[in-house]
């Protein structure tokens, strides 16, 4: 199907013709209709009127011989509401333009785009048209009001404004907290201090100054304001990038969050979609297994389901295929939407009949995101609106929705204190493959995630093979309950990892970054339970105590790193028999970064895709041969898969070098604490 271009794309001569044969002044200099005529008014212009019947073949001439036309949809819209569309130029967004951190991010474009408004007839108008670039609209739940991005001038950083859609008026929302994006509405918010509930705002703060875990720059994590810009808190703190919000009816906000934790999913880790309440707490996994190893850009419909983009590895947009699970059952009812043959596809958002308004283009790269309407149930899109000059992405309807409902929240600003709680470590849910015995976890080691600077290099003298995983300083050691509860207090507002451990301080499973906020019971049921499991109604021990602090000052956090704690422990008990003619691995190396090189050489026998060393597994002591041979054993576990079927060689018994017990604890902690240089 064709549609001709709008009139501000038709040959000047052209557009000179119109307006010299339909010129005509009126009382106010408004184009106006009149039954059976069309007059324009132009202030001191010539006075002109005709039949429209008259202008009919002329402007059918005019259509043929003094415009240009392109596939794409009919100038209808085909919805009784007006769209908000993001219009990105074609020469400042194309296929060359690389993708962020080795595929895992989108590039952060929108330097030049603009905001418009297409009318169910396809006219358009800009939105904010005093700005350089104008992107990531939401609309208010009355339909008046929107929220954008922009940047009034090229230099400037990108602040959230927002748009009376009636007047025009635009006023800046965020100030000086350097590129703010993707602001979205929340419902009305009640703190358990505050005399009044108030309307706010969530959106995505960039910090250039720090960098993600495989070290690429800039981080990005959600923050929270008024709508006024005051009480700007933030929300997350993962050590890796938060970013694309979405409110859920239920007022909370889901997000996606790169995980990064651990390299049980390879060097670069995958991008999960959590959900947490407005103000970061009760943080909780919505699609995390199921389906590609990247899920962004998320909303939500009024038929139950998120709605996702997926992809292994992005282009520089972003764009991959659709998937989809059920709000009531995330974790169990993943399914894609798309092929790739259908595109690739960019920034659904929800239309009232459950359909999605989403952007389309080519999967070879060749031609631009055009909006259509997808149904998910049978799958089929039909065109909505192309501008072919641009990439038109990000659509939304400028239409009344339901609010969603309002949230409270017990957390104290200010407080020093946050508290984790787990039910039963044992407690695995439907899952039996992954259930940890009864009795076999000892203590529970928390550590406290170090984030990168943006001066930080990603890894050992650029030798190492993959990218180390962040630094971390242990906060202490608790030990667990008899029926396997533990509660603890640490610092609010930091990432935490919690590593449930055996009888040899080995980590039998670790958890993704997590946090709680200032005197917030952040809890769990079990180690990986099914969250869709309610657990049995008792009391468990640890409640019964008084939780575990473990808040001590920063030079007092206990770290373990290579070149410090584990290269003289080398030196000293392991070079005089791994040197020379000595067993494998030779650790004859001269200097601490080449002895590190030696002992994380990659594995030929390892999957490529997972970079785990041929002695040292980051973050996975248990599946270490290292630790197996001063262990004298095999300690993998039945969920480890290949690990547990690999031979271990023990130190044989007539070495003339013991390990202490001590010793032994500094390559364990080294290892499960990421194995950094």
């Amino acid at each position: 199907m064709k549609r001709t271009q709008p009139l501000g794309r038709l040959p000047a001569i052209a557009v000179y013709s119109v307006i010299r044969i339909l010129m005509i002044p009126s009382a106010k200099g408004r184009t106006k209709w009149r039954r059976g005529s069309y007059h324009v008014g132009l202030s001191g212009g010539l006075r002109f009127m005709m039949p429209l019947r008259s202008l009919f073949f002329p402007a059918i001439l005019l259509i043929f011989v003094g415009t240009r036309t392109s596939l794409a949809a009919d100038p209808r819209t085909g919805l009784d509401y007006p769209l908000v569309v993001c219009q990105l130029p074609v020469t400042v967004a194309t296929e060359s333009n690389p993708a962020a951190a080795r595929g895992m991010l989108r590039d952060a474009y929108g330097q030049g785009a603009r905001l418009v408004r297409v009318q169910p007839d396809g006219t358009l108008e800009n939105l904010a048209p005093g700005f350089h670039s104008a992107s990531d609209p939401d609309v208010s739940f009355d339909g008046r009001r929107l929220l954008f991005a922009g940047k009034r001038a090229l230099p400037d950083a990108w602040n959230i404004y927002e748009l009376t859609l009636d007047s025009g008026e635009i006023r800046q929302i965020t100030k000086d907290l350097g590129d703010c994006r993707q602001g979205c509405y929340q419902s009305s918010f009640y703190q358990i201090t505050s005399d009044d509930p108030w309307l706010q705002i969530t959106f995505v703060r960039i910090d250039s100054d720090a960098r993600n875990e495989d070290g690429s720059p800039e981080v990005s994590s959600l923050y929270c304001c008024k709508l006024d810009g005051s009480l700007v808190q933030r929300s997350t703190y993962n050590l890796s990038s938060d970013f694309d919000p979405t409110i859920v009816w239920d007022g909370r906000v889901l997000f996606a969050s790169w995980q990064r934790s651990t390299l049980d999913h390879g060097p670069s880790g995958r991008i999960s979609l959590l959900d947490a309440n407005a103000e970061g707490t009760d943080i909780a996994p919505m699609v995390v297994e199921a389906g590609r190893r990247i899920k962004h850009m998320p909303c939500t419909t009024p038929g139950g389901l998120a709605v996702f983009v997926e992809a292994d590895r992005i282009p520089w947009d972003g764009a991959g295929q659709l998937g989809a699970v059920e709000l009531r059952r995330p974790l169990h009812t993943y399914r894609s939407l798309t092929d790739p043959a259908d595109g690739l596809f960019h920034s659904p958002s929800p239309l009232p009949d459950g359909t999605l308004l989403v952007s389309r283009r080519p999967s070879d790269g060749v031609g631009t995101h055009a909006v259509v309407r997808f149904d998910p149930a049978s799958k089929r899109a039909t065109p909505v609106f192309d501008d072919p000059g641009f990439h038109d992405i990000q659509a939304k309807l400028l239409a009344p929705r339901p609010a969603p409902d309002g949230r409270s929240s017990p957390m104290v600003d200010g407080d020093p204190i946050g508290r984790f709680y787990c039910l039963d470590v044992y407690n695995s849910g439907r899952d039996q493959s992954n259930r940890l015995p009864p009795g076999s976890v000892k203590q529970v080691r928390v550590l406290e995630g170090i984030p990168r600077a943006g001066s930080d290099r990603p890894g050992a003298g650029g030798a190492a093979d993959w990218v180390q995983l962040a630094a971390r300083r242990i906060l202490g050691q608790v030990p667990v309950e008899s029926d396997g509860s533990f509660q603890l207090e640490v610092p609010p507002d930091m990432p935490i990892q919690l590593q449930v451990l055996d009888e040899h301080g080995l980590a039998l499973k670790s958890c993704v970054w997590t946090w709680t906020r200032p005197r917030f019971n952040q809890g769990c049921v079990s180690c990986h339970e099914d969250p869709e499991l309610t657990p049995e109604n008792r009391v468990v021990d640890a409640i019964n105590q008084p939780a575990v602090r473990l808040t001590p000052p920063p030079e007092q956090r206990v770290s373990v790193g290579f070149e410090r704690d584990v290269a003289p422990l080398v030196a000293a008990k392991c070079r005089g028999c791994h040197s020379g003619q000595g067993s494998p691995p030779l650790l004859d190396a001269g200097s601490a970064e080449g002895l590190y090189q030696q002992l994380l050489a990659s594995d030929e026998g390892q999957n490529p895709g997972q970079r785990v060393g041929r002695y040292v597994h980051p973050g996975r002591a248990r599946t270490s041969p290292l630790v197996w041979h001063v262990l004298g054993r095999n300690t993998a576990q039945p969920w480890d898969g290949e690990s547990t079927r690999r031979e271990a060689k023990p130190i044989p018994a007539d070495s003339q070098v013991e390990l202490t017990g001590d010793e032994r604890q500094v390559l364990i902690r080294w290892i499960d604490l990421g194995a950094g240089f």
